[in-house]
């Protein structure tokens, strides 16, 4: 089995590689378009900002090889973010695989603090993507932007208003939080995602 991880100018793709390899998955970190069209699974992970993410992606002509893929694809932070329709970051128009904006956190109380750094729990799973865990399990986030519950929403989580933790629409996953940096929890999601 081919797993490929998509090679673009994002943090955070090489903590995804070895979280991977801790499963026994040799991944490859590519940017071909054959390679990618080819693989069994794709992951879209990544930190960034969108608005330079979203014209790296352009210029390398990534966005219309990613928006055309047909395996199992799991977008992890601006990954998912990235393959929503609009993002506040920087007014930027986005991959819209997902019919769904990318809203600014907006603190609600003092003790609200962005961006949303931590462990949460999930609630409301509606996956095989979740299949074996609980409500209440927790997951690692690193976000200053959400996306609102939706008709994609398949995990909610709760940090100044409920919001999606994890989207699906056809073949395409995505989670807010890291699955890689979420313990046991996190490696039983990629087991999962592996297993489609």
């Amino acid at each position: 089995m081919v797993v490929a991880i998509i090679k673009y100018n994002a943090g955070n793709i090489y903590s995804v590689d070895y979280g991977l390899k801790r499963l026994g998955i040799e991944p490859v970190i590519t940017a071909d378009k054959e390679i990618l069209q080819k693989a069994d699974k794709i992951i879209f992970p990544g930190q960034g900002e969108a608005g330079t993410t979203m014209q790296y992606l352009k210029e390398h002509r990534l966005d219309e090889v990613i928006k055309g893929l047909k395996q199992p694809v799991l977008g992890i932070c601006i990954g998912m973010q990235l393959l929503c329709r609009f993002s506040e970051e920087g007014n930027t128009g986005c991959l819209g695989v997902f019919d769904v904006p990318v809203l600014k956190f907006r603190p609600e109380k003092q003790e609200d603090k962005v961006p949303h750094i931590g462990w949460n729990d999930l609630s409301n799973l509606r996956s095989d993507l979740y299949k074996g865990l609980s409500k209440g399990d927790f997951v690692y986030f690193v976000h200053s932007y959400y996306v609102p519950e939706s008709e994609f929403t398949i995990a909610t989580t709760d940090y100044i208003q409920k919001f999606s933790a994890s989207i699906q629409k056809d073949n395409f996953y995505a989670t807010q939080f890291h699955p890689e940096k979420s313990g046991a929890v996190g490696e039983k999601i990629l087991r999962n995602f592996i297993q489609f």
